[in-house]
């Protein structure tokens, strides 16, 4: 039933809003905004994917992930900057485990937009969703040992830290060390 229900939700994903962004589903008019920071090294550094060669392979990424989206299958929002109306990255879900209620969450901005706080404004977004649309009861995250600045943006919006999963993933020819932090509905609505 729950599948039905979520499957439903982001076959259509719903746009959300917050003060300076609009969350929305990623179109292939977006393509030069991903390219331009998926192409920038400093962006990818600490995720599982390597940096776009080319544009055409941005165009590929996106065709994918609108066919992803017909289907519900993804489940990540498009990031705009309402006041220059640009796209900067994204924020979503990378894995629901609907059989015991857990999200997991993760965000990508282009670095041209660092230290700004909008992928703490964009997760917080994200994270309400989870919990007051999706009825999720934990809301995870994963960062690589190393990136700082994704552990500030987890506590920011209220996540505790759990530890260190070592050398768990093999990413770029080495293996990464990888940090969890977690937040659970409960906690959610102090």
């Amino acid at each position: 039933m729950k599948f039905n229900f979520l499957s439903r939700l982001f076959a259509k994903i719903p746009a959300l809003e917050t003060d300076r962004l609009l969350l929305r589903e990623l179109k292939r008019s977006d393509a030069k905004d991903v390219y331009e920071y998926s192409a920038n090294p400093k962006t990818s550094e600490f995720l599982l994917w390597e940096t776009h060669k080319s544009q055409e392979y941005t165009k590929e990424f996106i065709d994918y992930v609108i066919s992803k989206y017909k289907s519900g299958e993804y489940n990540d929002w498009a990031l705009v900057y309402k006041f220059n109306n640009k796209m900067i990255g994204t924020c979503g879900f990378t894995k629901i485990d609907q059989e015991n209620n857990v999200a997991e969450i993760g965000y990508v901005i282009n670095p041209e937009y660092w230290n700004m706080g909008l992928a703490t404004e964009a997760a917080e977004a994200v994270i309400d969703f989870a919990f007051n649309t999706m009825k999720i009861n934990r809301v995870e995250a994963k960062f690589m040992y190393g990136n700082d600045a994704s552990l500030s943006v987890m506590r920011k919006l209220g996540m505790k830290f759990e530890g260190y999963h070592r050398d768990m993933l093999f990413v770029k020819g080495k293996y990464r060390t990888v940090g969890y932090a977690s937040i659970l509905r409960s906690e959610y609505k102090r």
